[in-house]
């Protein structure tokens, strides 16, 4: 197995390292599993650079990367919805149209159908992935002692249930709005995909 996709296969195991750590609520477990996270994230940076540069590119990386990638940022978003920070549905939303999209593009590739990719798509990436790295920052930081003591006030405003939730129904609602745009763009190429299989 060339480097990249074992740096993918790293990326699946550090996962559910990082939720046990994270749920355990024990502040040196927390700030472990942080580290974790980001470890796993350069792994996602590394093996796509490796990739590009070296065209080390195989039909089973570009199935697992992008799945690891979910399965990563899925898991990070139940570990908050699991210490209470972030409400089920919205989650299960996100996870729903991730799953959907990603098996439609899987099945197209099978297929050799190319479908298009929205700019929105991007952005929503970037969006999720911004916001959970602002709560594991907040998260983590409020576990140490000699970041929180003095500043409770300020990490009261910075994870403020109100300002959350309203973040995360935004982000809620644009994952659930590019999930529709996706398929309504490529509306055509779905119904020939699956006329063609019949």
């Amino acid at each position: 197995m060339i480097l990249p996709n074992q740096l993918t296969v790293l990326r699946i195991i550090l996962t559910p390292v990082f939720f046990v750590l994270f749920i355990t609520g024990e502040p040196l477990l927390v700030q472990l599993s942080f580290v974790v996270f980001i470890i796993a994230a350069i792994t996602d940076w590394y093996d796509g650079w490796l990739a590009r540069k070296f065209n080390y590119i195989t039909e089973w990386g570009k199935f697992m990367d992008p799945l690891a990638d979910k399965i990563l940022t899925s898991t990070a978003f139940f570990g908050f919805v699991f210490v209470g920070i972030l409400d089920l549905w919205m989650v299960i939303l996100i996870i729903l149209r991730d799953i959907l999209i990603t098996g439609l593009r899987s099945y197209a590739d099978y297929r050799k159908v190319s479908f298009t990719t929205a700019n929105s798509a991007k952005w929503k990436t970037f969006f999720q992935m911004f916001f959970l790295y602002y709560l594991l920052l907040i998260y983590t930081a409020r576990t140490c002692k000699t970041l929180f003591e003095g500043n409770e006030k300020l990490f009261a405003s910075l994870f403020n249930p109100q300002l959350i939730f309203w973040l995360m129904l935004a982000i809620t609602v644009f994952t659930v709005y590019t999930g529709i745009t996706y398929i309504i763009s490529n509306r055509f190429l779905i119904k020939r995909l699956f006329r063609s299989e019949n």
